[in-house]
């Protein structure tokens, strides 16, 4: 016994910390960043002007705007034609080129 607590006790809630701080310390990663590693999605833009969308699809509200030849990190998940960028943003892939070495799927 350690401070009126049985050993018993102590070890299963020491590995339920472990198991806990594993979990916290994994959730951090993308599946696209496991999927890429460093060099990542990145792409370019071949419109003029492309809106980014808050959802993918044209029914969702523009949050943004990139001109022609811009470069953005992008992740390689592509939904109704829309390739998302980030939370929350996305963009009409047709518009969108990998860059040289990226890895978007």
């Amino acid at each position: 016994m350690l401070l009126g607590i049985p050993k018993k006790t102590l070890i299963i809630v020491a590995v339920l910390a472990g198991v806990v701080l594993i979990y916290a310390l994994g959730s951090g990663e993308r599946p696209s960043e496991a999927e890429s590693g460093s060099a990542g999605c990145r792409v370019a833009v071949t419109a003029d002007v492309l809106n980014v969308r808050s959802g993918p699809g044209l029914g969702h509200g523009i949050v943004g705007k990139f001109q022609q030849n811009a470069e953005t990190d992008a992740e390689p998940l592509v939904r109704n034609g829309f390739r998302k960028l980030a939370e929350g943003r996305w963009a009409a892939d047709e518009f969108l080129d990998p860059v040289d070495g990226a890895r978007c799927g």
